[in-house]
C-alpha cells in the first residue's frame, strides 16, 4: 500500500448521459453520399496510388487515429473503407474508443467541457463507466481493448452500432486497437476502473499494433490527427519490428508514411527537422513519422488541411481505385 494518501473515487456521483447533452449527434454524422469540398495537395495523387499499390500485392495499410475524426461525424468513411479491406488496422487514442462506445449507445458523444468541468461533473456519466466493465472482462479473457468494446456493440446490436469503428472491426476482422494513457480519458476518473485491467487490455492491444507492423514493408502508414499517441506508439513498435526481421535476415524499411493535420510545415520537411531550440523539433509526427522513421529507404507524405475535406477525399479517391474486396494483409 502507498503511504500517500489516494482519491476516494466512492465519493463520486456519476449521472445519466440523458442529462448530458451532445455536441455531436447520429444525426450529424455524414453519410458517403454526402458533398464535400475536395482537398486539393499536388502530392495527395501520389499518397492515393501508394495506399491503391499496397492492398493490390497484399500489404497493409495501417491508420492511427485521435478523437477528432470521430467527433467531426466521419467515422461512415473509415468504416467503408474497413469494409472494402483497404484499411487492415485500426489504432486509435482511449478518447477514439469512447467517442465510439457512446456513439453506438446513446447516439450521440462529447460534451460541453466548459459547463461541465465548472460542475465538476466532466466525464463522470453512468452509461460511459460500462466500458470499465468491458474493459474488465477483456483482461480475463486475454482480449485486447477494441475488440472487446467492438464483440459489445456488435453483439449486443447497440441502436446506432452502424456508426462504430469497433463493432465495424469486430464484424470484418480488421484489428481495432487502442493505446491508452492512465489518466488521460474520462472513464479513469470512474470508481469501477481497473488500473491493471485497463493495461493489460491495451497492452494486448499494442502488442497487435506491433505485430502489424512487422508486416509494414511495402504497406502505408497513416497517422491522421493523432500528434503524441501515434507517433510515439508507432516508434516503439517498429523498432520491436525492426528488432525481430535484422535477427531473420529481413528488413522493413521499404514503406510509406502519411500524417493528416493542421500544423504548417516547411515545403522541405522531407530534408530533416529544425534545431532543438526551435519548438517545432517536439512536433512527434514530423520527425518520428516523416523523417527519422523512413530514412533508409521509405517515402513520406504531410497534408495540412481539414479532416473533412482530407478523409472524404481519401475514402472517394481509394474507392474509386480498388475493387470492393480487397486481399487480406500478408
Amino acid at each position: 500500500m502507498s503511504r500517500y494518501p489516494l482519491f476516494d473515487r466512492s465519493q463520486l456521483r456519476l449521472a445519466e448521459l440523458a442529462t448530458r447533452g451532445h455536441d455531436l449527434r447520429a444525426a450529424d454524422c455524414r453519410t458517403l453520399a454526402a458533398p464535400f469540398e475536395t482537398y486539393q495537395h499536388p502530392e495527395y495523387p501520389e499518397l492515393i496510388e501508394q495506399i491503391a499499390a499496397a492492398r493490390r500485392q497484399g500489404r497493409p495499410v495501417i491508420a492511427m487515429i485521435g478523437g477528432h475524426p470521430v467527433k467531426l461525424g466521419l467515422s461512415r468513411y473509415l468504416i467503408d473503407l474497413m469494409e472494402r479491406g483497404v484499411i487492415t488496422h485500426l489504432a486509435a487514442n482511449g478518447a477514439v474508443l469512447i467517442h465510439d462506445f457512446e456513439l453506438a449507445l446513446a447516439g450521440g458523444t462529447s460534451e460541453n467541457v466548459p459547463k461541465w468541468i465548472e460542475q465538476g461533473q466532466f466525464g463522470l456519466w453512468r452509461e460511459t463507466s460500462r466500458l470499465n466493465d468491458i474493459i474488465a472482462q477483456a483482461a480475463r479473457r486475454g482480449e485486447g481493448l477494441g475488440e472487446a468494446i467492438g464483440r459489445v456493440i456488435e453483439r449486443e446490436r447497440f441502436a446506432y452500432r452502424q456508426l462504430s469503428l469497433a463493432a465495424a472491426g469486430w464484424r470484418t476482422g480488421v484489428p481495432v486497437t487502442a493505446h491508452v494513457g492512465i489518466g488521460s480519458d474520462i472513464i479513469h476518473a470512474h470508481a469501477n476502473c481497473d488500473g491493471a485491467a485497463l493495461g493489460a487490455a491495451s497492452y494486448t492491444d499494442f502488442l497487435m499494433f506491433a505485430h502489424s507492423v512487422q508486416q509494414l514493408e511495402g504497406g502505408v502508414f497513416l497517422n491522421i490527427g493523432s500528434a503524441v499517441t501515434g507517433p510515439e506508439v508507432y516508434l516503439k513498435a517498429l523498432s520491436m519490428a525492426r528488432n525481430v526481421a535484422r535477427q531473420q535476415g529481413e528488413e522493413i524499411r521499404r514503406f510509406t508514411t502519411a500524417v493528416f493535420d493542421l500544423v504548417e510545415l516547411p515545403g522541405d520537411f522531407r530534408e530533416g527537422t529544425p534545431a532543438k531550440e526551435h519548438p517545432q523539433y517536439y512536433y512527434r509526427p514530423w520527425k518520428t513519422i516523416l523523417v527519422r522513421t523512413v530514412a533508409d529507404g521509405g517515402r513520406s507524405y504531410y497534408f495540412a488541411g481539414d479532416h473533412r475535406q482530407t478523409i472524404p477525399t481519401l475514402w472517394r479517391e481509394l474507392v474509386g481505385r480498388l475493387p470492393v474486396n480487397m486481399p487480406a494483409a500478408a
